[in-house]
């Protein structure tokens, strides 16, 4: 499964993708507007430190609006994701974008028949926001099991890209249920490599090889 980051911060970004572990990044408006930054300049860096896709959404709401935006948006560099909602327009707006040659994720889906129209519509990407389907009472994984056996079921090319993550737990459900990228907020990315038997064991390792009073490389 791949790892997006979930953030409009190009410097966080950066230096998460220095791990080598990071395939991509997801923006929003919400997210945009929380750094107080330039956008086209805070997504023109984003992109050159990330290798794969980084998802960049349109505010527009009507067909032409997103598609002036989007088209925008996708020249400020070549992996960029034009992002749209999961409405009427933003579908057409996906068919569109898409017949173009532009990325498109297709933002905002909570159910399997809408994930089933963004497909038809040649989204690259289908967001599934499970957290707030949670939020709600519903299993938000359950959708992403549903939507992994349509598309399998057609053999739709659209990549599941499981969002709106509220935790490690939803990192591995995700995995577990065929999702092919999910994006992390960063303070999750970094969750994922703790656990406190590492930490004991390392101590453990450490103390005993300092008392054996050898070294691996001489000074």
């Amino acid at each position: 499964m791949q790892i997006f980051i979930d953030s409009a911060d190009p410097g966080e970004i950066a230096a998460l993708a220095a791990t080598g572990l990071v395939d991509g990044a997801t923006t929003n408006p919400s997210l945009a507007a929380k750094t107080g930054l330039s956008f086209r300049e805070s997504l023109a860096a984003i992109c050159a430190c990330v290798d794969g896709p980084v998802s960049a959404e349109v505010t527009a709401v009507d067909l032409d609006g997103m598609l002036k935006e989007g088209r925008h948006l996708a020249h400020v560099a070549d992996n960029v994701a034009v992002k749209v909602p999961l409405t009427w327009d933003g579908l057409k707006a996906c068919r569109a974008l898409s017949a173009d040659g532009h990325m498109v994720n297709v933002t905002l889906c909570f159910s399997a028949n809408q994930a089933l129209l963004a497909a038809k519509a040649g989204a690259t990407f289908i967001s599934p926001f499970v957290g707030r389907l949670d939020d709600i009472g519903e299993d938000g994984m359950a959708v992403v099991r549903d939507i992994r056996q349509v598309y399998d079921n057609y053999g739709f090319q659209t990549r599941i890209l499981a969002a709106s993550i509220r935790g490690t737990a939803h990192v591995r459900e995700a995995a577990l249920a065929g999702a092919d990228a999910a994006t992390i907020p960063p303070a999750i990315f970094r969750e994922l490599v703790r656990h406190p038997l590492t930490d004991k064991g390392l101590a453990q390792f450490l103390e005993d090889w300092k008392r054996s009073g050898q070294t691996i490389v001489d000074s």
